[in-house]
């Protein structure tokens, strides 16, 4: 598959899949889903592939999200999935690959792009990332790996903090909060990741996949929930609630959200 969102590269016993849409802030649709579910899913069947990079192009943001767009009559029927029915087999293809996945984070890591970097394996940022979640101010939400599975790693009161306030964490914050790795410089970043995989990769292969099968089990609830999320927020959508938060979002307004309690 030639990929038009994406780059793809294998070198070293790794992969790399770098979202490369980055006059956008590098934000998904579904082609940028469709093709990055097809990279993972070539990295998981090569067998010199020993770990997955996810990284993005520039330094403005690793990704701030998803945002539709008109799907041609002629692409390929994947595509014309729901976005939350994309992104929702994205996150578990990053899960169930049985070899370690580490996003690279540089910029902002928002809304859907921290759900993303939360489904990897390991998260190293540059000093000058930002994390955060949108969901409630625009009329979105993810209520499984999101939210479910961030409590696990942060905790109940810090997730909630996360999504009821959508405040911006630094680098620095996050790494205290137990929400990613390490961080580094900028100029560092893809070096640092690199010298995390060299590491990786030589270690047993069999022994990796048992592991981390082991950690996703004791979570695996959220896979349930994440599914059922993308039905619910294909719903919710269309609803008049919806279309007036996300409105007022972009035209920077304080939605009327008092008649929909």
């Amino acid at each position: 598959m030639e990929f038009q969102d994406i780059l793809y590269e294998k070198y070293n016993n790794r992969a790399k899949i770098t979202i490369n849409r980055p006059d956008n802030m590098n934000m998904f649709t579904n082609r940028t889903l469709h093709e990055m579910i097809v990279a993972f899913q070539s990295a998981w069947a090569d067998k010199e592939v020993g770990a997955v990079i996810l990284t993005a192009a520039g330094t403005k943001a690793f990704t701030v999200g998803g945002t539709p767009e008109p799907v041609s009559d002629d692409a390929p029927a994947a595509e014309k999935l729901p976005m939350p029915s994309l992104f929702s087999e994205l996150l578990n293809i990053i899960r169930n690959i049985p070899k370690p996945v580490i996003a690279a984070v540089n910029g902002f890591a928002i809304g859907g792009g921290q759900v993303l970097q939360v489904v990897c394996d390991l998260t190293i940022a540059s000093s000058t990332a930002k994390f955060g979640q949108v969901g409630p101010m625009v009329g979105s939400f993810d209520a499984g790996f999101g939210s479910a599975y961030l409590a696990r790693i942060v905790g109940e009161k810090k997730a909630r903090e996360i999504w009821f306030l959508c405040k911006r964490y630094t680098a620095d914050e996050c790494l205290a909060m137990g929400l990613i790795n390490a961080v580094v410089e900028p100029d560092k970043l893809l070096e640092e990741t690199d010298a995390w995989v060299d590491k990786i990769v030589t270690k047993s292969p069999t022994s990796l996949a048992a592991i981390k099968a082991s950690f996703n089990a004791d979570s695996a609830f959220s896979g349930g929930i994440q599914a059922m999320s993308g039905v619910a927020l294909g719903l919710y959508f269309n609803t008049e609630e919806c279309k007036e938060v996300g409105a007022a979002f972009k035209e920077k307004k304080t939605p009327d959200v008092a008649k929909y309690r």
